[in-house]
């Protein structure tokens, strides 16, 4: 399978992401309970996913599993975080934003400058991951995918407009 790498044990690490019109996308997830080795291979396929060129952030449903969890490639600096919760966002940023569910469409989208989230890692231990810029937009825009929410939902406007035009150019033809 192209854009696929198997693990020695033969498990999937490159995961395909789902597209804009997936019903998971638009499903918010479920929070994790277990840290067992399932979410170990999760979390895993999630960094080997986005750490490919080009990436800067992936939600476990862009990947089809309903699950709180999210890995992030920002400046070569691979993480992820589970069960995140937005603690404190301050300040605004109006930039261009894309998505690897939305493949090449972009639109400006206002964040908050600065987001700090909370959460855990894979064996359950406490993280807090903070920042301006792009790693706040992306903690902002992964947190959104975990409840079911695509960055064009944040549009208004005629930004709106021509993304649900651009959408169903793409999309539903």
């Amino acid at each position: 399978m192209a854009g696929v790498t198997l693990r020695q044990d033969g498990t999937v690490a490159q995961r395909p992401i789902r597209l804009f019109g997936d019903p998971v996308l638009r499903t918010r997830c479920d929070a994790v309970v277990a840290f067992d080795r399932a979410l170990v291979s999760l979390v895993a396929d999630l960094e080997e996913t986005v750490s490919a060129p080009g990436r800067a952030g992936l939600a476990a449903n862009q990947i089809g599993v309903s699950r709180r969890v999210f890995a992030y490639n920002l400046d070569g600096w691979v993480g992820h975080l589970v069960n995140p919760v937005i603690e404190a966002a301050e300040g605004e940023q109006e930039e261009d934003e894309g998505c690897l569910s939305l493949p090449g469409l972009w639109y400006a989208v206002r964040r908050a400058q600065y987001a700090r989230v909370g959460g855990v890692d894979r064996r359950g231990r406490p993280v807090v991951v903070e920042g301006e810029g792009l790693l706040a937009r992306c903690i902002q825009h992964e947190v959104d995918h975990l409840n079911g929410r695509l960055f064009v939902d944040r549009l208004s406007g005629s930004a709106r407009k021509q993304a649900m035009r651009d959408l169903r150019e793409r999309y539903i033809g």
